[in-house]
C-alpha cells in the first residue's frame, strides 16, 4: 500500500513539474513584454521605431491593443503609479484609465497626472504595417479575414510582402481567395502588360468595390478610346504601344462592364428584399384589420393603437427583465397578443356592439378611442420615444457577397410575418372558430339561424384582429422607435392594403401587402419616398375604379 501511495505521489509531482515547464515560456514572454513597455516613457522619438518592432515581435496577447492605442495617441504614462495606461477623456473633462496589463484599476485623473507617449506619422505608419502583419498571422480565421479586407481597401508594401508569404500556407478557402485578390490588384497596378491582362482576367466577375476602383483607376491612366484608334504616339504613361493600350483598354472596359452589370442585378435584389420586408410589415399591420373589417364591417381607426400597445409591451418586458434581452421578443409576442387582444375585446364589448349598422358613428368612436389610448400612453410613459433593444441574434447581416447582404432583423420579420399569416389561415380554415367566423362574414342571418352566437364571434374576431396587430407592434419595435404615434404611420397603409387585396380576404392581403411594399421600394430610389407614395396611391385609385372589390373579392349572400 505504501509503495502504491509513493508511486502515485511521484506521478502527481511529475505532472506538476511538466505543467510548470510548459507554462514557463509564456511567463518569460510576458516578462519580456513588460520589460519592453517600461522603456516607452523614457525612449526618445528618434529611437522609438526599433522599440516598437521589438514589442510587436512579442507573443503577449496585449501587443495588438497596445500598438493600436499607441497609434491612436491614447497610450499614457501615469506618473503616480509608474505604469502605462490607456486614457480616454470623459464628459467631466478628466481621463478614464485602463491598465495596459489589466492588473490595476484607477480612478479618473486630470491631464496633469499623465504623460503622453509621443509618436509621429512615420511611427504611426510603421505601427499600421505591424498590426496588419499581426492580424494576418492571427490564429482566428475571422481576424485574418477582416485583416485581408482592410488590406484590400488600404494596401501597404509591408503587409503585401507578408501576404505573398502567407497565401501559400492559408488553409481557409475564403481567406485564401481574398488574399489572391489583394495580390492581383497589386499586380494590376505595378505589373507588366501581360501581368496586367492576366490580373484583369482573374478579377473579372469579382464584386469587391476596391477591385472596381483599381480597375477604374487603371483605365483612367489610358488615353480615350478614340485616341487609341487615331494616335500613333508610343509615349504613353506606361510606355506601351497603341495596340497594347487598345488591348488593355478593352480588357478593362469589359471587366468594369461585367461588374456594373452584376452590381445592377444585386441592386435589384436589394430593392426586392427591402420591398418584401416593407410588405411584411404592412401584412402584419393589415391582416388583423382584414379580419375585423371583413367579418364585422367595422372601420377601426384605433387599429394602429393596437400595434402601439404591442410595441410598448415589448418595451415593458425588456425593462422588467433586463437580463433576458435575448429572449425578450419571444416573451413579448404572446404578451403583446394578449394585451392588445384584451383591449380589443373591451372596445368591442363596450362600444362597437352598440353601434352596429352605423359605420360613421363607429368610425368616429374608434377614432376617439385611438386619441384616448395615445394620451394614456403619453401619461404613463411620457411623450418621448422609447428605444427597444434588438437581441444579438437579430443584429448584423447575412453577407451574400461584398455588395449584397440581408439584414437579420428584416429577414426575421419576413419569416415571422409569413408564420403569422399561415397560422391565422389554418385557424380560420381548420378550427370551429374559423368556421363560425366565415359563416358570420358570409351570411350573418343564416349563421344566427344555425345557433351561432354572432355577437360573441364578433368579440372574439375583434380580439383576434387586435391581438395580431399587437404582434405587428413587436415587429415594428425592431425597425423604429416606440412612441405614442407609432400606429398612425401605418393605419392608412393598412386600409389601402385591405381595399386593394379585397375586404376579408387573407390571400388578398398577402398579395396586396407584398405588391405595394415592393412597388414602393423600387420607385423610391429614382423618385423619392413622397413621390413614390403618391404614384402608388394614384395607381391604387385607378385600380379600384376598375375592380371596386379588390384582387380577391369576398363571396357570400351578405356581400351580394
Amino acid at each position: 500500500m505504501l509503495r502504491i501511495f509513493s508511486l502515485l505521489f511521484f506521478f502527481l509531482m511529475s505532472c506538476h513539474a511538466l505543467a510548470a515547464d510548459t507554462d514557463m515560456p509564456t511567463t518569460e514572454h510576458d516578462a519580456g513584454f513588460e520589460e519592453l513597455i517600461k522603456q516607452l516613457p523614457a525612449t526618445k522619438l528618434s529611437r522609438m521605431a526599433p522599440l516598437v518592432n521589438k514589442i510587436a515581435a512579442q507573443s503577449a496577447p496585449q501587443v495588438p491593443e497596445l500598438l493600436m492605442n499607441l497609434m491612436k495617441g491614447q497610450l499614457y504614462y501615469l506618473k503616480s503609479a509608474n505604469q502605462l495606461v490607456y486614457a480616454h477623456k470623459n464628459l467631466q473633462q478628466t481621463y478614464d484609465l485602463t491598465s495596459v496589463l489589466k492588473t490595476t484599476e484607477f480612478a479618473p485623473v486630470n491631464s496633469s497626472a499623465l504623460k503622453k507617449i509621443r509618436t509621429n506619422n512615420r511611427i504611426r505608419g510603421q505601427i499600421r504595417d505591424l498590426l496588419a502583419n499581426i492580424y494576418l498571422s492571427d490564429d482566428s480565421p475571422a481576424v485574418r479575414l477582416q485583416a485581408v479586407k482592410q488590406l484590400l481597401d488600404n494596401p501597404n508594401k509591408t503587409a503585401i510582402n507578408s501576404l505573398t508569404r502567407l497565401v501559400k500556407t492559408e488553409q481557409q478557402k475564403e481567406i485564401h481567395e481574398l488574399m489572391s485578390v489583394v495580390l492581383l490588384v497589386e499586380q494590376l497596378e505595378k505589373g507588366a502588360l501581360a501581368e496586367k491582362l492576366a490580373a484583369i482576367s482573374q478579377l473579372t466577375g469579382r464584386l469587391e468595390p476596391a477591385v472596381k476602383n483599381a480597375l477604374v483607376k487603371e483605365l483612367n491612366k489610358l488615353p480615350k478610346a478614340q485616341d487609341l484608334s487615331a494616335s500613333q504616339d508610343l509615349s504613353t504613361a506606361q510606355d506601351l504601344s497603341t495596340e497594347d493600350n487598345s488591348e488593355l483598354y478593352n480588357a478593362l472596359t469589359h471587366a468594369i462592364g461585367k461588374m456594373e452589370q452584376d452590381g445592377d442585378f444585386y441592386q435589384l435584389l436589394d430593392h426586392l428584399f427591402f420591398g418584401l420586408s416593407l410588405g411584411s410589415v404592412l401584412l402584419l399591420a393589415a391582416i388583423g384589420l382584414t379580419i375585423t373589417f371583413g367579418v364585422m364591417g367595422v372601420i377601426n381607426m384605433a387599429h394602429g393603437e393596437m400595434m402601439m400597445l404591442g410595441a410598448y409591451t415589448t418595451y415593458v418586458i425588456q425593462q422588467s427583465f433586463p437580463g433576458l434581452i435575448e429572449y425578450s421578443l419571444l416573451m413579448a409576442v404572446p404578451a403583446a397578443f394578449v394585451v392588445s387582444g384584451l383591449v380589443g375585446i373591451l372596445i368591442e364589448r363596450g362600444v362597437i356592439r352598440f353601434l352596429k349598422g352605423r359605420p360613421l358613428e363607429t368610425l368616429l368612436a374608434t377614432f376617439g378611442i385611438s386619441l384616448i389610448l395615445q394620451q394614456l400612453v403619453r401619461t404613463v410613459f411620457s411623450p418621448l420615444n422609447r428605444q427597444v433593444e434588438a437581441p444579438q441574434w437579430m443584429s448584423g447581416s447575412l453577407e451574400i457577397n461584398p455588395i449584397f447582404s440581408l439584414t437579420y432583423n428584416r429577414l426575421y420579420i419576413i419569416i415571422f410575418a409569413l408564420m403569422v399569416f399561415f397560422s391565422l389561415l389554418m385557424i380560420l380554415k381548420k378550427s370551429s372558430l374559423g368556421l363560425h367566423v366565415r359563416a358570420v362574414s358570409q351570411n350573418r342571418d343564416m349563421a344566427r339561424a344555425l345557433s351561432i352566437k354572432s355577437s360573441w364571434v364578433d368579440a372574439i374576431t375583434f380580439g383576434l384582429g387586435s391581438g395580431v396587430a399587437g404582434i405587428a407592434g413587436v415587429a415594428l419595435s425592431q425597425l423604429t422607435n416606440v412612441g405614442p404615434n407609432l400606429g398612425q404611420a401605418y393605419i392608412i397603409d393598412s386600409f389601402l392594403v385591405v381595399v386593394f387585396g379585397g375586404v376579408g380576404s387573407l390571400w388578398g392581403t398577402l398579395v396586396a401587402a407584398m405588391t405595394l411594399g415592393t412597388f414602393n421600394k423600387f420607385l423610391e430610389p429614382s423618385m423619392g419616398p413622397v413621390l413614390a407614395n403618391i404614384i402608388v396611391l394614384v395607381g391604387l385609385v385607378l385600380f379600384i375604379q376598375k375592380r371596386p372589390k379588390g384582387l380577391f373579392p369576398q363571396k357570400g349572400r351578405s356581400v351580394e
